[in-house]
């Protein structure tokens, strides 16, 4: 079964780590309306872009999102 967004996000949140990703992780976590159960680019772009306010700039999401696709390939 394929993990979300959301759920590969998680593994990247890291109290001691004070980089953009786990910051991003850590914000998302908060965000009690982020898409939990999304899988596709352009919804969870749009949302951040709505409502991302915690993202310092998109192009973490970019970062994140490759990382994601990249783990998808080899897990799945």
């Amino acid at each position: 079964m394929r993990q979300t967004f959301y759920q590969y996000l998680m593994t990247k949140r890291d109290p001691n780590d004070h980089g953009e990703i786990a910051g991003f992780a850590q914000n998302a976590f908060l965000d009690h309306s982020f898409p939990k159960q999304e899988t596709d680019f352009d919804a969870l772009s749009n949302y951040l872009e709505l409502n991302g306010n915690y993202l310092q700039s998109m192009s973490v999401f970019d970062d994140v999102w490759r990382e994601y696709l990249a783990s998808e390939q080899i897990g799945g």
